[in-house]
């Protein structure tokens, strides 16, 4: 439990589906520039990113305050007041609300295409025979192309957290892996107070349902 001068940020199920949907998007771009045997691995951690994308966005209606989408996904009013005034606050700011949104749907649109995509030749998703060779095609090309749009986000995602380290003094990495962070650099700090058994048993039904699905797609 954080001391009083400290302020709980991120529950301990959002920092391990941060650290491993990390290591499921750099994996599979890993094996795929490798190929050859190593696709096999590239659709393993397709999986995975899959299962931890569908546990994000259920998580983002039922987890705890700081990681729920109505909690940091703003509109331009609350963008630009931001812009004028920027607060550091517990969670999201209205920015990084948006980039994290950015980041969770191309990384979706990557692992639903993934599932129909084919190379013709050796490795192919799961569902690509469910559809025509056109169709997969097109898939695949929009697969393809997407990485771009991935490692532009992701690119800026480290970007911002160096800009926040050096430029701001805000570390964003710290909270992130001890989910607290000093009271004091809060100016209105409110931290997530639900008790860690109700916590646990959504996370845990909440990770039975994105496994399940990903099995019954994988089958």
């Amino acid at each position: 439990m954080p001391s009083a001068s400290r302020v709980r940020i991120w529950d301990l199920p959002t920092r391990l589906f941060h650290w491993l949907f990390a290591v499921a998007v750099i994996g599979a771009f890993v094996s795929v520039k490798v190929g050859g045997l190593w696709m096999d691995y590239h659709l393993l951690f397709g999986y995975a990113a899959l299962g931890l994308l569908i546990f994000r966005v259920l998580w983002g209606f039922v987890g705890p305050r700081n990681v729920r989408f109505s909690q940091f996904v703003k509109g331009p009013t609350a963008i630009l007041r931001y812009l004028r005034d920027p607060r550091r606050m517990a969670g999201h700011n209205p920015l990084g609300g948006w980039s994290v949104l950015a980041l969770l749907l191309a990384v979706g649109i990557q692992v639903t295409t993934g599932l129909f995509a084919s190379d013709g030749i050796f490795t192919e998703g799961p569902l690509a025979s469910r559809i025509s060779g056109e169709l997969s095609d097109q898939l695949t090309s929009i697969h393809h192309s997407n990485e771009i749009v991935i490692m532009i986000l992701v690119g800026l995602h480290l970007l911002a957290i160096v800009f926040y380290g050096l430029f701001k003094r805000q570390n964003l990495t710290g909270p992130m892996i001890t989910g607290s962070a000093p009271a004091e650099v809060f100016e209105t700090p409110q931290a997530d107070t639900e008790g860690s058994v109700g916590l646990a048993i959504k996370a845990i039904l909440c990770a039975a349902i994105a496994a399940a699905v990903v099995g019954w797609v994988v089958r």
